[in-house]
């Protein structure tokens, strides 16, 4: 299996009967979770856009004041605040089906049993769908893993800054496991740690690979006996900070990395095209037969303050 690069033909895009499967990942849970890409985030009409003000306060301490220098006001204290910023970055996609690919539906190839029929009714639908999915999927891969860039110019792109990134940022709480397994004390000390750093814990989820997952179950996991019945699916975990959830297992994450995020200071921002909106398709303009078009959308991470992410890295995946 491969992907077309340029204009489909009846000749590098042939019809099939029987049911459709991809084994590739195409559900988004983080998107899913911000709204998907229907533009329910926030709106933006600059590609550059605040995620945060912070400020601190100096190390707390007993004053030690006398009467005397009560009597004078001490000099004067102001917060400076610092901003963080991310960008929004482009997804775009493209197809392209020539007329005479449209016209044949009913040719066949592979087995062409009696009574068998194209299992893609409508094949310019199929290919629109299918780069919504290639975006979508995109999408997803960097809200957990884009790295940052700012355009200077029209020859350089704009890249978000995505959850993992995020965590590294001065403020975020990292853990170098250094080729360990995961266990409940580097857990336990990623909790303190963001803890210490100022993490409010208002809706905290983890986020790992499949790997990473079974090794969560082994350690928090606990089934009562069954004859029956077997096995543990932990997803969530009580903690000294509050309950901590954890998503399924997801593909796009590193498998030696875990996560944990909250979730109530994350936003997705869109950036719409003026009369247009945002991940939309539109027919380009005809310079032969066949039919054209793109999809074009605009879209980043407000992924809130960094003492509020914290990742576990260099885990053992084996």
């Amino acid at each position: 299996m491969a992907q077309v690069s340029g204009q489909g033909t009846i000749w590098n895009l042939p019809n099939y009967s029987g049911e459709l499967f991809t084994a590739d990942a195409i559900n988004t849970p983080i998107l899913t979770m911000l709204g998907g890409l229907s533009g329910g985030g926030l709106q933006t009409d600059n590609f550059e856009f605040p995620v945060a003000s912070e400020y601190d306060f100096p190390a707390e301490a007993q004053p030690a004041i006398t009467e005397t220098a009560s009597l004078t006001a001490p000099a004067a204290t102001a917060a400076v605040r610092a901003q963080v910023k991310n960008v929004t970055q482009i997804f775009h996609q493209a197809v392209n089906l020539s007329y005479e690919k449209l016209a044949n539906g009913g040719r066949l190839s592979g087995i062409n049993t009696a009574g068998a029929s194209n299992n893609v009714s409508d094949a310019l639908a199929f290919q629109i769908n299918y780069n919504l999915q290639i975006m979508a999927r995109n999408v997803e891969h960097t809200i957990l893993n884009g790295t940052y860039s700012i355009a200077t110019n029209a020859g350089t792109a704009n890249k978000t800054r995505g959850l993992l990134e995020a965590a590294s940022l001065t403020g975020g709480t990292n853990i170098a496991a250094a080729a360990a397994a995961l266990s409940k004390d580097l857990l336990q000390q990623l909790f303190r740690e963001m803890f210490d750093n100022g993490a409010m814990f208002m809706n905290p989820v983890i986020f790992v690979n499949g790997f990473q997952k079974q090794a969560l179950s082994d350690i928090y996991g606990y089934a009562p006996e069954s004859r029956n019945v077997g096995g543990v699916n932990i997803q969530q975990i009580e903690t000294d900070f509050g309950n901590i959830g954890i998503a399924p297992a997801h593909r796009f994450m590193p498998a030696d990395d875990l996560l944990l995020t909250d979730m109530s200071v994350i936003e997705p921002v869109f950036q719409p095209v003026p009369g247009k909106g945002n991940f939309f398709y539109e027919d380009l303009s005809k310079t032969g037969a066949s039919e054209s078009g793109q999809l074009f959308g605009k879209f980043g991470v407000s992924h809130g303050p960094s003492f509020a992410l914290g990742k576990i890295t260099g885990l053992a995946t084996a």
